[in-house]
């Protein structure tokens, strides 16, 4: 199955980061477009600007903002994240 582009934007020791990705991973997800925002501060208000959040992890799976890691669990426990992940691919 084709699996949406999933862009995540994280930092080196987040252990958020490391959550949302092992749980992208048991869903399917391969490739996980990774941008650290730690090692280049300009995409950190590019994040802002386009979320309007600070933290990390912010997460893309196609066109739609997941959000945080927290967002990504609920999504996934409500269901949404598998037909979410199929229909953006």
């Amino acid at each position: 199955m084709n699996m949406a582009k999933v862009k995540m934007y994280t930092t080196l020791l987040c252990p958020f980061c490391v959550r949302a990705k092992m749980l992208l991973k048991q869903r399917g997800v391969a490739d996980i477009e990774e941008v650290r925002v730690d090692l280049h501060p300009a995409e950190r208000q590019t994040m802002v600007q386009i979320t309007g959040r600070r933290t990390v992890p912010q997460i893309f799976i196609g066109d739609t903002h997941v959000g945080g890691c927290d967002d990504l669990i609920s999504l996934d426990k409500r269901g949404g994240l598998m037909p979410l992940l199929a229909r953006a691919a």
